[in-house]
């Protein structure tokens, strides 16, 4: 088992790398050129810029039972396709029951967009959040092993 970040923008890095670490657990970094990340503890591995560039890598770097860090629906989807699990920065722990919704809500959002319209940016980042997350992340890391 590894865990991979979707590091474009994901504000759970040092976190997710701490936790990894506190398992023995492989973490490792992707991104595109350009964003610079670099964390001791984690390899990163950097690729061209391009659309979904990072997530078609990271997605063929995926084994079963790998774990991706991303707030991405459609690189989720791509992971739950590999019998890989995905989770958000906020805890949420994407799954066949929920992943279908939220690739729905993304579609509309982008209707909404492109008509002209404009949506509310996430909010500031809370303690809270970063609680729920490594409470999710521990949770994930336990099932995978013992085979759940």
């Amino acid at each position: 088992m590894k865990i991979f970040i979707d590091g474009d923008g994901c504000p759970v890095i040092d976190l997710t790398i701490s936790m990894a670490k506190s398992y023995g657990l492989e973490c490792i970094i992707i991104c595109d050129t350009a964003h610079s990340i670099e964390r001791d503890d984690a390899k990163t591995i950097t690729v061209s810029k391009g659309r979904d560039s990072a997530d078609f890598y990271l997605v063929n770097m995926l084994s079963k039972e790998d774990i991706c860090v991303t707030q991405d629906y459609g690189l989720a989807a791509m992971c739950l396709s590999k019998k890989a699990f995905a989770l958000n920065q906020n805890g949420l722990i994407y799954d066949e029951t929920n992943i279908d919704s939220l690739l729905q809500s993304r579609y509309q959002a982008q209707k909404i967009r492109r008509a002209g319209g404009r949506l509310k940016g996430p909010t500031k980042r809370t303690a809270e959040q970063n609680e729920k997350f490594k409470i999710s992340l521990e949770n994930l890391i336990m099932r995978i092993k013992r085979g759940e």
